[in-house]
C-alpha cells in the first residue's frame, strides 16, 4: 500500500513538473512572439507592455504593482489650487510641495494628450508629477490648461503662460525661488513647454532656467518624418489618426499650422532655455523631437537628446515598471537640478539602448515574463469563462 502511494505521489510530481514546465516554456514563446511588432522588434518588457495596454488591461495612470514600488514616508504636501487666467476664469491645477525648506524651484509640468479632451489631463500623468517632485526637490505644479474643441487655440497655451506668470508672482508665497522656474511637458505637452519659453521670451515674461521636453511634438506642419509612417499605426500607443484629428480640433485653420506657437520646429528659437529632450524609437514624433533638438543647438541653445531604443511613445509613464523609462526620468531629473542658462553651447546627441549592469537586465527579463504570464493567464481565464457561460 505504501509503495502504491509513493509510486502516485512519484507520478503526480512528474505530471506537475512536466506542467510547470510546458506552461514557462508557452509563456516564454508568446512573450517571444509579441515581441515581434508590426515596425520591428521590442524588448520583452516592452513587449508586454504594449501587449497589456493593446488589451486593456493597463493604462498609464494605473498604480505599478507594489513588488515593482518602493515606499516611505511622505515628504511632500499635495493639494488642488486654482490659478486665475486671462479671461477672467481659473484653471485647477495640483501642486507638491516640499515639507521641509523653502525657496525651492518650481517646475511647471505640462500634461500629454493631444490638446483633447479626454485623451489627457493633470490625473492621467501624476506619477510623473509626483516623480519629478521627488526627484528634483522642487515644487510642481502640474497645469490644468484647458483643451479643444471646447477650447482650440490659443487658450491652451494662453493658460499655460498666465500659469508661469502666476508661479512666478506667487513664488514666495508658496516657498518658492522666482529666479529659479523650469517647464517640462510631454507629447502635446512638450510642445506646450516649448511654446511657453516662446512666450515668455517674446513678451519678456519670467526667465526660465531650463525645459524639459519628453517626445514632444513640434510641428503641426505635413513634413515628411520617417517615423511619422512607420509608427503611426497606433500600436505604439499614438496613432496618425489620432495626430490628425488633435491638429483639426486645436488648430481648425491651416492658417495656423506654421504659427510659431504651434510648429515651433520652424519657429525662431534664439534665447531659448536649455532643454533636454527624450525621444523614443517607435515612436511617430521620434524624428520631429530630434530635429528640434539639432535646431535648437544651431540656434546657439544647449541641448541633451536622448534617443531610447526599444521603447514606445509615453514611456516615461511606465517609469515604475521600465528600466528605460526610469532612466530617462531620472535624467531629466538631473538636468532640471543642474542646468544653467550660462553654460556654454553644445548639442549631445545619445542612443540609450537599454541597461548595460547585467543584474538589471535579468531583472527587466524576469518582470516580463512574470507580466506575460499574468496577461496570459488573465485572456485564458477570459476564454474559460466566456466558454462556460
Amino acid at each position: 500500500m505504501m509503495k502504491r502511494n509513493l509510486h502516485r505521489m512519484r507520478i503526480f510530481i512528474m505530471i506537475s513538473s512536466l506542467t510547470l514546465i510546458v506552461c514557462a516554456l508557452s509563456v516564454v514563446l508568446i512573450v517571444h512572439y509579441w515581441t515581434h511588432t508590426e515596425a520591428g522588434r521590442v524588448p520583452p518588457k516592452t513587449a508586454v507592455v504594449l501587449q497589456a495596454i493593446n488589451e486593456n488591461l493597463v493604462t498609464t495612470d494605473m498604480k505599478a504593482p507594489q513588488f515593482l514600488t518602493s515606499s516611505g514616508s511622505a515628504r511632500f504636501t499635495r493639494e488642488y489650487i486654482e490659478i486665475p487666467v486671462g479671461d477672467g476664469s481659473t484653471i485647477k491645477s495640483k501642486m507638491y510641495r516640499p515639507i521641509e525648506g523653502d525657496s525651492h524651484p518650481i517646475i511647471l509640468y505640462y500634461h500629454g494628450g493631444a490638446f483633447m479632451e479626454g485623451y489627457g489631463d493633470i490625473e492621467t500623468h501624476d506619477n510623473i508629477v509626483r516623480a519629478l517632485a521627488a526627484r528634483t526637490n522642487s515644487i510642481v505644479i502640474a497645469v490644468g490648461y484647458r483643451v479643444a474643441p471646447t477650447y482650440p487655440f490659443p487658450t491652451a497655451i494662453e493658460d499655460s503662460y498666465d500659469a508661469l506668470n502666476w508661479a512666478h508672482t506667487n513664488a514666495f508665497s508658496i516657498g518658492g525661488d522666482p529666479n529659479h522656474i523650469s517647464v517640462a511637458g510631454d507629447s502635446a505637452g512638450g510642445n506646450i513647454a516649448t511654446v511657453v519659453s516662446l512666450m515668455s521670451r517674446d513678451r519678456n515674461g519670467p526667465d526660465i532656467q531650463s525645459q524639459a521636453l519628453f517626445y514632444p511634438l513640434t510641428t503641426f506642419q505635413d513634413v515628411d518624418f520617417d517615423s511619422r509612417y512607420k509608427y503611426d499605426s497606433g500600436y505604439y500607443l499614438l496613432s496618425r489618426s489620432v495626430m490628425l484629428r488633435a491638429r483639426d480640433t486645436y488648430t481648425p485653420q491651416e492658417s495656423l499650422w506654421g504659427h510659431a506657437y504651434t510648429s515651433p520646429l520652424d519657429a525662431d528659437l534664439e534665447g531659448l532655455p536649455p532643454a533636454i529632450i527624450i525621444t523614443a524609437e517607435f515612436d511617430p514624433l521620434r524624428d520631429e523631437g530630434e530635429e528640434y533638438a539639432r535646431r535648437l543647438a544651431e540656434s546657439g541653445v544647449p541641448v541633451v537628446n536622448y534617443r531610447y531604443n526599444g521603447v514606445m511613445h509615453g514611456f516615461v509613464s511606465f517609469y515604475e515598471i521600465m528600466y528605460r523609462g526610469n532612466h530617462a526620468l531620472a535624467e531629466a531629473s538631473l538636468f532640471l537640478r543642474t542646468a544653467d542658462t550660462s553654460t556654454e553651447s553644445m548639442y549631445q546627441f545619445q542612443v540609450v539602448d537599454g541597461a548595460t549592469n547585467t543584474r538589471i537586465q535579468l531583472r527587466e527579463e524576469a518582470e516580463a515574463y512574470a507580466i506575460g504570464t499574468f496577461l496570459i493567464g488573465k485572456k485564458a481565464l477570459s476564454l474559460f469563462y466566456s466558454i462556460v457561460q
